[in-house]
């Protein structure tokens, strides 16, 4: 299991709405569970949920099925062969500096110290070298 605290509680969530949505359709046992099933419950997140939310939820219940075929619960994972929704990213969340405002983060670096040039340097160096960088 991940050791990250936020996902193993984001997993449990996933993992609780899909057995209630599993007991709501009917589905009486987790072994009964098919790809229909998972891909059905998928559809329905992707109307209410972001396609990224909707990717760890269908990540968390692989995971529990990963786990079930280990301990040989069930057969085969049930969640193996269903797709999620295509997400990509085009645009990255942190923000590029203009021209104007890299201008004035570089003219604030005090160069009168003997560190300040060098770190003038680097700052220069990095901003305008990530700055060519566009997808």
């Amino acid at each position: 299991m991940h050791a990250n605290p936020n996902t193993r509680r984001a997993y449990a969530h996933a993992v609780g709405e899909f057995f209630a949505w599993c007991a709501q359709a009917g589905v009486t046992s987790i072994t009964a569970v098919q790809p229909l099933h998972v891909a059905a419950w998928i559809e329905l997140q992707t109307q209410t949920l972001s396609a990224p939310t909707v990717k760890q939820h269908l990540a968390a219940i692989r995971h529990l099925f990963d786990c079930l075929v280990v301990g040989q619960v069930v057969p085969h994972n049930a969640a193996a062969s269903v797709r999620g929704p295509s997400h990509t990213t085009r645009k990255g969340k942190t923000p590029v500096l203009d021209a104007t405002e890299a201008r004035q983060l570089l003219d604030s670096i005090d160069v009168s110290t003997p560190i300040g040039p060098r770190e003038r340097a680097l700052i220069a160096l990095m901003v305008f070298s990530f700055a060519r960088i566009r997808v």
